[in-house]
C-alpha cells in the first residue's frame, strides 16, 4: 500500500469513521488538520482535479459563511481563496492516495483509492 493523505477534522464524525475505516485496512495515514494548516489555493485546485470534482463540490455549501460570504456564484478562483481563507469552508474528509484522491461522503469512498 502506498502512503496516504487524509484531510481530517477530529470532530467531524465521518471524519473520524474513514480514519478509522483507513486504520482497519492496515493504512495509517498521514494525518492533515487542514483547520490549522489550511492548503492554499492552488493544492485545493489540485485536490479538485485529482478527485474529478469542481471546486463547488469541495465546499460545504451549507456552511452559514457559504452564504455569508455570497458564494453561490463565485468563481472557481473566488472560492478557492475564499476556502483557503476560511477552512471551515472546505468538506471532509479528504483522502489522497498513489491510485487518486477522493472526497469521501459517503464515507466509503475511500475504499476506490486503496
Amino acid at each position: 500500500m502506498s502512503t496516504a493523505t487524509i484531510w481530517h477534522n477530529p470532530r467531524c464524525s465521518t471524519s473520524r469513521k474513514v480514519l478509522e475505516g483507513l486504520r482497519a485496512r492496515g493504512v495509517e495515514p498521514e494525518i492533515v488538520l487542514y483547520l490549522e494548516a489550511p492548503p492554499g489555493p492552488a493544492e485545493l485546485k489540485s485536490v479538485c482535479k485529482e478527485a474529478g470534482i469542481a471546486p463547488h463540490e469541495l465546499a460545504r455549501r451549507k456552511e452559514p459563511l457559504f452564504r455569508e460570504l455570497g458564494l453561490e456564484d463565485a468563481g472557481d478562483a473566488e472560492l478557492l481563496k475564499a476556502m483557503h481563507e476560511n477552512p471551515i469552508l472546505i468538506e471532509r474528509p479528504v483522502v489522497r492516495t498513489g491510485k487518486g484522491t477522493r472526497l469521501c461522503r459517503p464515507a466509503e469512498k475511500f475504499e476506490e483509492i486503496l
